[in-house]
């Protein structure tokens, strides 16, 4: 099985390829461009599986598959919102959310080798993804989170909300008046209902708001740790793989 990836950060990329390898696949070769991707598909057979990004360097993913009939299953790696990615659901084997988890890649890879042994893997329609990417359709995110505390319900709007974490598989709200609520759904879950514009999901433990942070320090081994105006239950570290985007988010 010939695999490739194509994305622009080397650091994930070489990332991946570990994640890969953890679980017996090979990646035969890493491109980090269009320019470079263009080239190489234009002097090679094309591989049977392609781990794709959408935003490379020099321009979007899209337009090498413009230029050239793809011949590979794809998946997608990327940070777009999840309404974002029908089309991707829609014309490819999976897609995978930064930062990829290791068990959503092995599901992805089990996907990906039952559709190619029974060899139905189908063409992709790139304009479908395109459209549907600079045309999300418009949604709304959540604006408050109803907790019960023990026979009444308690509204607790965004504003008032310092951070969202999970903690012995439960989730919770930590608000600015320094107290802890237990609600309903995972961290995952949650995440997918508010706004990317306000908050931003730190680590597989914490998500945060941009309001909430008060200082941000330089932590080990190329991470960050946010200060938190009241929550001192536990560091709140933004994982190695996530710092890029961290600082992207922060603007």
């Amino acid at each position: 099985m010939k695999i490739i990836i194509i994305e622009d950060e080397k650091p994930a990329a070489r990332l991946l390829q570990r994640k890969l390898e953890k679980v017996g696949l090979q990646v035969d070769t890493l491109l980090h461009s269009v320019e470079e991707s263009l080239e190489w598909f234009q002097n090679n057979a094309h591989p049977d599986l392609i781990f794709l990004d959408i935003q490379l360097s020099d321009g979007l993913s899209f337009e090498i598959f413009e230029q050239i009939e793809i011949k590979s299953a794809v998946i997608f790696t990327t940070a777009f919102d999840e309404y974002a990615l029908r089309a991707f659901k829609l014309n490819s084997i999976d897609y995978l959310l930064k930062p990829i988890d290791e068990d959503d890649l092995s599901i992805a890879i089990t996907k990906f080798k039952n559709q190619f042994q029974k060899s139905i893997i189908s063409s992709l329609d790139f304009e479908a993804i395109k459209r549907m990417l600079v045309n999300p359709i418009e949604r709304t995110f959540k604006q408050r989170f109803t907790i019960k505390i023990g026979e009444r319900l308690k509204m607790i709007p965004l504003d008032e909300v310092e951070c969202i974490y999970s903690e012995n598989k439960g989730t919770y709200l930590h608000t600015l008046d320094n107290r802890n609520y237990l609600i309903d759904g995972t961290l995952d879950h949650v995440e997918t209902e508010l706004n990317p514009e306000q908050f931003f999901r730190v680590s597989r433990k914490f998500i945060i708001p941009l309001k909430s942070i008060k200082d941000i320090l330089v932590y080990s081994n190329s991470r960050l740790k946010v200060i938190l105006p009241t929550y001192k239950e536990d560091e709140v570290i933004v994982s190695r793989e996530r710092v890029n985007d961290f600082k992207e988010w922060l603007g």
